[in-house]
């Protein structure tokens, strides 16, 4: 008979990780600034996204901590719980949006019948609800899962990681905007997000694999602190390398420096747990924000269409001048903090509504 292995606990360096990616995501839907083109655009691009890149390292890094009972059935269930149902239920603001607002939402699949463009939103997500492309993606991770359990078992799974990161850096994400479909038929536009989802899958596979790779050897993360100014330096060093050929040839990657600033987080987080912890404000409110993390994805693109709404601005924000650059900056900071405190503020209510009416697993309906 097999030992039964006790449920392994979430590392406190690791729900602060969860904050602070959300944080990342957040900042670079909202506060990014530049005309098309401009050196100060291409450099907040780069800076400010690929949030996704922390976001994926830590499902992996969380699926292999917690597979000590894993069951593939047991596995997709809760899934679908705490992943799929929200994800359905958070859609439906974006959902009404896409057919009230077709045009200022940005709905390409208008016109078509309204329960096809309901399958289409739900299993595109980048449609409806700009961020959570990510969920139809990750369903793809949460089906291989007993192959990567496998292939860990077998010793196989992390000695594809050379291969894995040659095909980050040589598959490049797709870039899909509704203008970019011009002309195309409503299944050649589907095809389009389809792939635009799988090119995800496979793009950010190192980084799932990568997560799982630290997860099963934590005495290694310790190695990310110790060479963190080599980590920074080649950080600095592909980021302006980056921002160069997007700038001259229009060629960008920039999950690549993020790759360095993951190892960066986790490095300095592991290294000054203990001191987080014992800041019991400071680790509270990252706690907070870490909790509401998952909730916080599903719902902030609908804040951020709004504050764009009410206050006519772009969701790049045009700079022309130096004083303009100013106030640009000034509006991308109150901006970013709006989202963050409106959309925590919604959450926070809704989480407390449902539990006075006895919903026992709120985190089914809204992600927390």
């Amino acid at each position: 008979m097999n030992e039964i292995k006790p449920k392994r606990e979430m590392l406190n360096y690791i729900n602060v990780f969860r904050g602070l990616a959300i944080l990342l995501i957040v900042a670079g839907h909202t506060m990014q600034l530049g005309n098309p083109g401009t050196i100060l655009n291409d450099t907040a691009f780069e800076v400010l996204t690929g949030g996704t890149v922390l976001f994926i390292f830590i499902s992996g890094f969380l699926f292999q901590h917690l597979s000590a009972k894993y069951e593939y059935k047991t596995y997709l269930k809760k899934k679908w719980t705490n992943v799929i149902l929200p994800y359905v239920i958070t859609a439906i603001p974006g959902i009404i949006l896409c057919f009230t607002m077709p045009a200022a939402y940005g709905n390409p699949f208008e016109g078509l019948n309204p329960l096809a463009q309901i399958g289409v939103f739900l299993t595109t997500g980048r449609v409806h609800n700009v961020p959570t492309w990510y969920i139809p993606m990750i369903v793809i991770y949460f089906l291989l899962a007993d192959v990567f359990i496998i292939l860990e078992r077998k010793k196989i799974l992390y000695k594809l990681l050379p291969i894995l990161f040659l095909v980050t850096f040589f598959v490049p994400r797709m870039a899909i905007e509704p203008e970019f479909l011009t002309g195309m038929s409503y299944f050649e536009k589907y095809v389009e997000y389809l792939k635009y989802i799988l090119n995800g899958f496979v793009h950010f596979a190192s980084l799932y694999v990568l997560g799982m790779y630290f997860s099963a050897n934590k005495d290694k993360i310790d190695l990310c602190y110790t060479y963190r100014w080599w980590l920074i330096l080649f950080m600095l060093a592909v980021s302006g390398c980056d921002i160069f050929l997007n700038y001259k040839f229009g060629i960008s990657n920039n999950s690549i420096s993020k790759i360095f600033l993951t190892l960066l987080v986790l490095g300095y987080l592991k290294h000054y747990d203990n001191a987080i912890k014992e800041r019991i404000g400071l680790n509270k409110a990252l706690d907070f924000i870490a909790k509401y993390s998952f909730s916080l994805f599903f719902i902030h693109w609908y804040i951020f269409f709004l504050f764009n709404e009410v206050f006519k601005t772009a969701k790049v924000l045009p700079v022309n001048c130096i004083s303009q650059f100013i106030q640009a900056s000034l509006l991308a900071g109150v901006r970013f903090c709006v989202v963050i405190c409106v959309s925590l503020a919604i959450l926070y209510f809704a989480k407390q509504v449902l539990q006075k009416l006895k919903v026992e697993n709120t985190r089914s309906i809204i992600g927390v």
